[in-house]
């Protein structure tokens, strides 16, 4: 496969040819904001031109995905930080959702999809089988003992990392009116997710 500009330094594989485009469009939220980065300039910020972005990525919003997308380990690592000072399966569930509410739209990358009002491509990106599976390795990774909180298999630790998900997106994209407080929305999701891990 031909490359095309790249500033003289043709990328040696498609993986990285992608990951140098992220990167450009990273690069220029930064400098100018998601509502002023078009493929044009994300195009010139790489050294190509947009038929060669358009090889890698088909539009903008898959782009903003990839974006999204990278900041998503960095994010994840920092909620299993937070999860880690909770043994409770109630507990971690419930900060799970306090955590993302309150720490998404402060996120650079997952956060400014959020922001600019872009729902569409952060939830596209967000509900789907890899991202649940990311879900249940956070959950995983806490000092739960799944098993007797009655989650029994794998299947069902993604199953729960969905539906904690959905919730908070759902707050996210939803927000009550006035805001519900940090205890508040604790209050609210350990009342209704909290008995179904006690069993």
């Amino acid at each position: 496969m031909g490359y095309h500009g790249w500033q003289g330094d043709p990328p040696g594989a498609e993986d990285e040819a992608r990951r140098r485009i992220v990167q450009a469009a990273i690069a220029c939220i930064d400098r100018a904001g998601l509502a002023k980065t078009n493929l044009s300039h994300i195009a010139a910020e790489a050294g190509v031109t947009r038929q060669t972005v358009y090889r890698y990525f088909p539009s903008l919003a898959e782009i903003l995905r990839a974006v999204a997308h990278a900041g998503a380990e960095e994010f994840a690592e920092r909620m299993r930080r937070h999860l880690s000072a909770f043994d409770s399966p109630v507990e971690v569930a419930v900060e799970s959702v306090v955590f993302a509410v309150r720490s998404l739209p402060d996120e650079p990358y997952l956060g400014l999809l959020l922001r600019a009002g872009e729902t569409d491509y952060f939830t596209a990106g967000t509900a789907t089988p890899p991202s649940f599976s990311l879900g249940a390795r956070i959950l995983r990774d806490t000092e739960v003992d799944w098993f007797a909180a009655g989650v029994r298999t794998d299947a069902e630790l993604e199953e729960l990392a969905e539906i904690l998900m959905r919730l908070f997106m759902s707050f996210l994209q939803y927000p009550s009116t006035p805001p519900a407080t940090d205890d508040e929305l604790r209050e609210m999701v350990r009342r209704w997710i909290g008995p179904a891990l006690r069993g």
